[in-house]
Order: structure tokens, then C-alpha cells, then sequence
């Protein structure tokens, strides 16, 4: 990919997206970079990269990468800006863009069928429920039609956009 192909309104839908705007302030000093647990441990993982390719308006590169999915969300790389750019927002904006691109790892489809399906990430039946009622807890409900909406999905029997029944 040469440099002219890149997407140049790809920065701005970043920072457009609830904590994408510290990517406009980031000048890639590489602070969050040296700070950064994951990077300390996986080499491939560089935060200045991200930015960098994300600024470059190289959309498919960054939204593909499974590197954006491995963030342990520790804020080491905000405390030592200093620019004050919270890189773990701007990178949870990423990834909101690479989900609603189809790009969103397999265990986070697995996770949003889940919560389709039941409205839970783990199951709870009549046992669990038994035991919930012999300890004094109520019973949990599945209610998936919270989750289908929060997902962009329609509850079953109806189509998107359609109301509650």
C-alpha cells in the first residue's frame, strides 16, 4: 500500500467516536509505548504504531489487526503522556469501529451471540436457580431482548427497528 491510499477521513471517524478525540493531540513521542505492559511482553505490540498507521488513514490495516484487541486496559500509557492522550480510549474507539466492520475477534462474536441468545455471558438454569432459592436469592431471568437492542439486533419474531412488543 503506498502512502496516497491511505483513507485520510479514517483519523477523523476515530475521533469521533466517544474517546477518539486524544488522537488528535498524540505527536507519537512514544511515552505510552515504554510504558506499556503488553508491549513489555509482545513485541509486535506498539501503541505509537497504531496511531501512527490510524493518522496514515490506513483503515483496513489497523481494523484487521488482531494487535488492537490485546490492550490490557491498564491506563499506564495515560499516566505518562504528555499530551495527556488516553490511549486506551482512542484504542477502545478503534475497536468499536473494527466490531461494527465485522472485524471484531472470535470470542467477541461468541460473547454478542451469548448475550443475544440468553442476555447473559453464562448460562443459569433450573439448577443454578434451585440454589439461588435455597440460599434466598431471586431467580435469574433471561432477558435477551435488552442485549438484541444494545446490539442493533430485533428481538425474535420481529424485525430491526420494530418496537417492543
Amino acid at each position: 500500500m503506498r502512502l496516497n491510499d491511505g483513507d485520510p477521513g479514517f483519523k477523523h471517524q476515530v475521533a469521533a467516536e466517544p474517546g477518539g478525540a486524544g488522537l488528535k493531540a498524540c505527536f507519537a513521542c512514544a511515552a505510552c509505548t515504554a510504558r506499556c505492559p503488553v508491549a513489555g511482553h509482545l513485541p509486535e505490540y506498539d501503541p505509537r504504531r497504531i496511531i501512527r498507521l490510524t493518522l496514515l488513514g490506513r483503515r483496513e490495516e489497523v481494523l484487521a489487526s488482531p494487535l488492537i484487541w490485546r490492550c490490557s486496559a491498564c491506563y499506564s500509557c495515560a499516566e505518562v503522556c504528555p499530551q495527556q492522550v488516553r490511549f486506551t480510549d482512542v484504542l477502545t474507539a478503534i475497536k468499536n469501529l473494527a466490531a461494527r466492520a465485522g472485524c471484531a475477534p472470535p470470542a467477541a462474536r461468541a460473547g454478542a451471540s451469548l448475550l443475544a441468545k440468553h442476555g447473559r455471558l453464562l448460562p443459569v438454569g433450573e439448577f443454578e436457580n434451585e440454589k439461588r432459592a435455597k440460599l434466598g436469592l431471586p431467580a435469574v431471568e433471561e432477558r435477551p431482548q435488552d442485549f438484541q437492542r444494545l446490539l442493533g439486533m430485533a428481538p425474535e419474531g420481529r424485525e430491526p427497528g420494530e418496537g417492543p412488543a
